[in-house]
């Protein structure tokens, strides 16, 4: 198998794990907003092939759970890629340039400030207009709900991911090497 079906087929399948994981396990955590796993294969996808893998893996999940899950419609649509991929985006980009414990460690935890810092902006801006609460409300749900929330997933998604990644990546190396025979 040549390394460009291996990379897409191992996507497609990161894909399909994304979405299992969204919609097996959903924990709500403050309010209405829910944790659930799929940033962290989004990382894994990123780590393993880089940005674009994790912006296309969020963009595809999320088109998906949009018609089938979500309830949210476009917006939902919108806020679930942007939190993925300035969380798995900013992470396997900083991995890329630094392929060492400590590079993904400073990845994840870039990525999960920015996650949280791009959320509030979002949740300000685009929450009022589909969960129809006042803009007032929201603002003063930023930092006491939203803010903690994004910080909660965030740095429960970059334990997982340093948890799962050698694991995940040595086993497809060693799947990869026997393809070949």
């Amino acid at each position: 198998m040549n390394q460009k079906t291996w990379k897409m087929t191992t996507a497609g399948m990161l894909c399909a794990l994304a979405y299992l994981a969204v919609f097996i396990v959903r924990i709500p955590l403050i309010l209405f907003l829910e944790y659930e796993p799929k940033d962290v294969i989004i990382v894994l996808g990123g780590f393993l092939f880089g940005p674009l893998t994790s912006f296309l893996v969020s963009l595809s999940v999320s088109f998906v759970e949009m018609f089938t899950i979500s309830e949210d419609g476009v917006l939902g649509l919108l806020m679930n890629v942007i939190s993925s991929c300035s969380f798995a985006c900013t992470a396997a980009f900083i991995y890329r340039r630094k392929r060492t414990l400590s590079g993904a460690v400073c990845g994840l935890v870039l990525g999960c400030l920015l996650m949280a810092a791009a959320m509030l902006l979002w949740n300000y801006l685009i929450t009022p207009i589909y969960m129809g609460y006042p803009r007032e409300a929201v603002a003063e749900l930023l930092l006491p709900a939203f803010l903690p929330f994004n910080l909660i997933k965030g740095s429960i998604n970059a334990v997982i991911t340093i948890l799962l990644y050698k694991p995940v990546s040595n086993a497809l190396r060693r799947f990869q090497s026997r393809l070949r025979l």
